[in-house]
């Protein structure tokens, strides 16, 4: 007998959270862009002390393979591959005694390096 819920919890959930406060900072960056539709990619290569390491990078252009997050003001890209390590995540920003940066809350890692940079899975 098959499970009827099988299918649902078999789908992986392709969804990607962007913070209040991230949402405050890329607006400000953006506004600082000299023209409009910039967006920010959120991409994760090899590397990093961790195995795995997160990439920023301002963007214009949407690819095939690019799922979008956010609204009207903010947008942040993720291609398909970066996705699969990244789904259910959230990004932050946060201000402490060291200074400020973008962060990543990823649920699918098991680890990550102290400054946040850098996860293993």
């Amino acid at each position: 007998m098959s499970d009827p819920f099988a299918l649902e919890t078999s789908e992986k959930v392709r969804e990607f959270l962007i913070s209040e406060s991230a949402r405050e900072q890329l607006l400000f960056l953006f506004s600082k862009e000299e023209s409009p539709g910039v967006m920010l990619r959120v991409k994760v290569s090899g590397g990093g002390c961790s195995g795995y390491q997160y990439g920023y990078d301002f963007e214009r252009t949407i690819g095939e393979d690019d799922m979008v997050f956010g609204d009207d003001d903010v947008k942040v890209i993720v291609d398909n591959v970066s996705m699969d390590l990244l789904s259910g995540s959230e990004i932050d920003y946060v201000t402490d005694m060291i200074g400020s940066s973008f962060q990543i809350k990823n649920p699918n890692a098991d680890s990550s390096c102290g400054c946040g940079a850098s996860f293993s899975i």
